[in-house]
């Protein structure tokens, strides 16, 4: 290199890369910022440059599918496909079917961070009642929703970073073209002129990358299917070692007209084998059944008694038309349901409740709460719950206005005063409404992708009609549409919408975005492809992307896709200008190998996300990866020449 910036923006993403290695506790996010300011104090990258990362199309769409996944699992959409998915499943073989059609599938449309999110405690819940071990089966979940995330361009965050440089370079180069410049390269005898290969680096249609992406996830998920119950550890569930140790709580269910149980069997309701929950009687209106057979059929207005601890009980409530009756002012209005939480307090001897039952307490007018449930240390209650008297030490699950902790933590009626953890309530009255723009948005997204930016043209329409074309074709604009109508129609609140987005990802693709402009426009990738192209060989374009794949895999493992595809991208578009081929290949190995991490939990954050609750090691993910890293790899690099010819 014959500049100082270049060799300053290669030390400085080389040094990003060791630290990342050589510091593993380190934030990433931290650090990539970190090399963004190096690379813009030293003039390597102007500021402007710096800073656009943060409204790149990347960034910006993440964002709001981010805030859209958070919609659907605030309105029960989530629950509701859940229940269909795994309700009927009951071994590891048929569980891990339904997980590779499911997630597989809705990968493809839903980002896969967002998805393993919302999956895992669908999952957790299947192995709970089930008495497998989450070992068994989160790995897979993350597995299958990496594969279904290269189906499509908007599967995963990877391929939206690489789409984004692509949007770039394309721009990049036409605008070259347009000003007479003439981009170095290597020979002056070229296949490909300025022009065609500005053509080449064009964005890609939402289903392009699915013609190498749909055999990668067909084939990684049948070598899955087939050696998973072979290579996947047994652990223990630590979650429900936890639960066996909590409080047994006595609660009473409302089954309103509307819900989905109605005309069932306990059995085929799924009531059960419910974790730590224990179904001990039905309460008819002329007749009480106990004991519950699993054949018996639920009614509606059927009240039903469980025993359990706080979790499933949580679960319960996520039912719709499902709602506690031990407290006829119970909150149970879909629309109301946010603005109030679980907490549970322990009663003093000196509370004025001692002595009442539950019904002649009145907890709406002592303290604008509803009583859920009951527990009492060491007595299994099994009265209904109006009718239980209240003694000093009982604990009480309540219904409560959010201020409530703070207003009674030191209140003389009560020992304790806390918040219950995962109470997550449900908005089921714009079910329907989440599932309908979440549906809207993939359709939406599927034939803009299918019928191009120049589907409108200025050759017959106005300017300003093939503009607007142009905004609605843009995914960031589209996904940040249907986000903000989400907040609008109060499938979301603001707040959680806020609290949805996950910034440390943002924040390391803004740095790598940057870094990776810093290798561009100081030239060190141009450098680095010509040094490339020549120790494999101008006249070698298979043996080119073979490397520039592998390299990619290699990173990958090491550090987390979004940075490496950030980065590398560049490093794609100037191997194949340097060696004459066609980017579109070496583009697509770049987003392809990013996105396919399986050997490492640091190369892709899902792998990340299920590695506690799994109690996984990183040997877990070597021995159950390597087979599926190994065979979509050949799977890969036989097909992306064929479908994107060299």
């Amino acid at each position: 290199m014959d500049n100082y910036q270049g060799w300053i923006a290669l030390l400085t993403t080389a040094t990003v890369f060791l630290a990342l290695q050589l510091r593993r506790g380190a934030p990433i996010d931290l650090l990539f910022l970190g090399g963004l300011v190096v690379v813009t104090i030293t003039g390597v990258i102007t500021p402007e440059q710096a800073l656009s990362g943060f409204s790149s199309t990347a960034v910006l769409t993440i964002g709001a599918l981010l805030v859209v996944a958070a919609a659907l699992r605030k309105t029960g959409v989530l629950d509701w496909i859940g229940h269909h998915w795994l309700g009927r499943v009951h071994t590891e073989r048929s569980a891990l079917l339904s997980l590779a059609a499911g997630l597989v599938s809705i990968s493809a449309f839903l980002l896969n961070t967002a998805l393993v999110a919302m999956a895992m405690p669908v999952v957790l819940d299947w192995c709970r009642k089930r008495s497998i071990a989450p070992s068994r089966m989160l790995i897979p979940v993350s597995y299958f929703a990496i594969l279904g995330g290269v189906c499509t361009m908007i599967g995963t965050s990877t391929t939206l970073v690489v789409n984004d440089g692509l949007r770039s370079e394309y721009s990049r180069r036409n605008a070259a073209i347009d000003a007479g410049k003439t981009l170095p390269a290597k020979s002056a005898k070229r296949r490909w002129g300025e022009a065609e290969f500005a053509e080449m680096v064009r964005p890609m249609d939402l289903f392009e990358i699915g013609w190498v992406g749909l055999p990668c996830a067909l084939v990684g998920s049948g070598v899955l299917i087939l050696l998973g119950r072979r290579l996947l550890p047994s652990r223990s569930d630590m979650i429900e070692q936890f639960d066996e140790q909590r409080r047994e709580y006595l609660v009473e269910m409302l089954v309103q007209p509307e819900c989905r149980m109605i005309g069932q069997t306990v059995e085929s309701a799924g009531l059960r084998h419910l974790p730590g929950l224990f179904l001990i009687e039905i309460d008819r209106e002329y007749d009480v059944v106990t004991p519950v057979a699993p054949t018996d059929t639920i009614h509606a207005g059927d009240r039903l008694i469980f025993t359990g601890v706080v979790s499933t009980i949580l679960d319960l409530e996520k039912i719709p038309g499902l709602v506690p009756a031990a407290d006829t002012n119970y909150e149970f209005r879909p629309e109301m349901r946010p603005y109030r939480h679980l907490t549970e307090v322990v009663l003093s001897r000196t509370s004025p409740l001692i002595g009442t039952t539950v019904r002649e307490a009145n907890f709406r007018q002592r303290y604008n709460a509803a009583v859920i449930a009951v527990h009492r240390n060491g007595v299994r209650l099994t009265n209904k719950i109006g009718n239980i008297r209240l003694e000093p030490g009982d604990t009480l699950l309540l219904q409560t206005r959010h201020q409530f902790v703070s207003t009674y933590r030191n209140s003389r009626d009560f020992y304790l005063v806390s918040s219950v953890e995962g109470d997550d309530p449900r908005r089921h009255d714009r079910a329907r409404l989440a599932g309908f723009l979440a549906l809207s948005l993939v359709i939406w997204l599927a034939l803009t992708g299918y019928l191009g930016l120049d589907f409108v043209s200025t050759d017959w329409a106005h300017p300003s009609l093939a503009a607007a074309w142009r905004g609605v074709c843009s995914p960031a604009v589209v996904a940040l549409g249907v986000a903000v109508l989400m907040i609008v129609t109060r499938c979301l609140r603001v707040s959680d919408a806020r609290a949805s987005i996950d910034y440390q990802i943002l924040f390391i693709i803004v740095g790598a975005l940057g870094l990776g402009k810093a290798l561009l426009h100081s030239g060190a990738a141009e450098d680095i492809a010509q040094g490339l192209v020549w120790l494999v060989g101008p006249d070698r374009p298979l043996l080119l992307l073979v490397t520039v794949y592998l390299i990619t895999i290699i990173f990958t493992e090491m550090i987390t896709n979004n940075a490496v595809a950030a980065m590398l991208f560049p490093l794609a578009v100037a191997v194949a200008w340097q060696g004459d081929c066609n980017p579109r290949p070496f583009v697509m190995a770049v987003a392809l190998a990013a996105s396919l991490s399986f050997v490492t939990p640091v190369g892709y954050q899902t792998n990340l996300m299920v590695m506690g609750p799994g109690g996984y090691r990183p040997p877990d993910y070597f021995r159950v990866g390597l087979p599926i890293a190994l065979v979509v790899t050949v799977t890969a690099l036989c097909l992306i020449p064929r479908v994107w010819p060299l």
